[in-house]
């Protein structure tokens, strides 16, 4: 019989490499209580609607790449492939705005789009993000994005960089878009066959194409900062001179568009330069969408967001720590199992990581799989030491060993492993 594999693009994370997920997960957390987010979860599943509404019936994830299916009660259900229409869903339903001024949230948890697999793109995704409900200004977006630099520094992801553009509002996107589409009908023959087919539905996108002809003719497309009306220019001016204010080093790169149609105004990309990443090597993205509440039946209201591929900083981050060892291993005489299992559970309600091989086996295997484990002790335990209520703790590495009683054992090993990793 053959191995069943995981399904293609969804990959398995082994212990050994969940201490770095660990410390992504962890600096995230405390970044974002730093700048008073709290966290939200949301469903894995969501009503396929509330995708297409939110995220653009032309746009590649919901014509391409969303995870979609009809469940037995006949309804149409989607996984979620973003995190913000999710975060929209919960703060409309329950009737957030209604308790508070300004709502600040993040999430961190999979996604699924059924794109390509490629090196650090897969269709279970896992992303971090956050959200801000309320608040108009373009000092929110300046903020945020700095808190995404601080992170990637804290992090040791030094080699990044920030794009930012806008997209403006409502009259500055319809004046531009008319004059973008007058700019790129000539060119139509010229243009990749995904990027005729956005011509017609989704014009914005081409200027997002990799392609290599799409490229050089959106680099002398109109530029959309050209079109920006007076409120719009005010608004991006401030998130400019407030980023240069907090020392965050930016680009205004005129081309960003990204691929949902709920943007508005702001749009930031930051873009790494290390490691493993390649050409694809967008790290984080974000960028206001002031009227996606609205359009999802919610009273107007101002958001910004952005989302962290964790599988893409893993790629930037180098190889980083390494699983923590058990603390001690222990070994045992044949028909001591018992003995063994509740010395084992005083060990680990004392706090320490503690294991044996419950097995049984000679005391020569079970030293050779205490060595492997990389505990720094081993604790042996033979009807001798069982008769005087004690221990024989044997350190793995340097060979020394003593016997001490079972009465206040793991206070002191607690203290000497203390003392050798201080």
């Amino acid at each position: 019989m053959s191995i069943l594999r995981a399904v293609k693009g969804m990959n398995d994370v082994l212990p050994e490499d969940i201490p770095r997920w660990r410390r992504i997960e962890g600096l995230f957390w405390d970044t974002v209580a730093r700048y008073g987010y709290g966290e939200v979860r949301t469903p894995v599943v969501e009503p396929t609607p509330l995708f297409v509404r939110s995220i653009g019936e032309a746009t590649d994830i919901v014509e391409k790449e969303m995870y979609t299916f009809v469940d037995k009660g006949n309804d149409t259900l989607t996984l979620r492939p973003e995190g913000t229409a999710s975060a929209v869903r919960a703060y409309l339903e329950h009737s957030v705005g209604g308790r508070e001024p300004v709502t600040k949230w993040a999430y961190l948890g999979p996604m699924f789009r059924r794109e390509r697999p490629a090196r650090g793109r897969y269709r279970q995704f896992w992303q971090a993000g956050a959200e801000v409900f309320g608040d108009p200004g373009p000092y929110t977006d300046a903020e945020m994005i700095d808190m995404i630099v601080s992170m990637m520094r804290r992090l040791g992801v030094a080699d990044v960089e920030v794009l930012v553009n806008s997209l403006g509002s409502g009259d500055t996107r319809a004046r531009y878009l008319e004059a973008l589409v007058r700019y790129l009908e000539p060119h139509e023959a010229s243009l990749s066959e995904d990027s005729r087919r956005r011509l017609r539905t989704n014009p914005l996108r081409v200027l997002d194409s990799k392609a290599a002809d799409d490229r050089a003719i959106a680099a002398a497309a109109p530029r959309i900062l050209d079109y920006l009306g007076d409120e719009d220019r005010a608004h991006f001016d401030g998130l400019c001179a407030t980023l240069e204010a907090l020392g965050t080093p930016y680009r205004v790169e005129p081309t960003l568009v990204r691929g949902l149609d709920y943007y508005s105004r702001t749009l930031f990309e930051v873009v790494g330069h290390g490691g493993e990443l390649g050409a694809q090597n967008t790290l984080c993205g974000g960028g206001r969408y002031d009227g996606l509440v609205e359009a999802l039946g919610g009273a107007a209201t101002p958001g910004l967001g952005f989302a962290i591929g964790l599988e893409r900083l893993l790629l930037v981050m180098g190889a980083g720590e390494t699983a923590p060892a058990l603390d001690v291993f222990v070994v045992y005489r044949p028909g001591l199992e018992r003995e063994a299992s509740t010395l084992l559970k005083a060990l680990r309600d004392g706090g320490l990581r503690a294991d044996a091989d419950l097995r049984g086996g000679s005391l020569k295997s079970q030293f050779r799989r205490a060595d492997k484990s990389g505990a720094r002790l081993g604790l042996v335990i033979g009807p001798d030491e069982v008769e005087r209520a004690a221990v024989t703790v044997k350190d793995l590495r340097g060979g020394e060993q003593e016997t001490l009683p079972r009465d206040g054992l793991v206070p002191r090993l607690a203290e000497r492993l203390a003392r050798e990793t201080a």
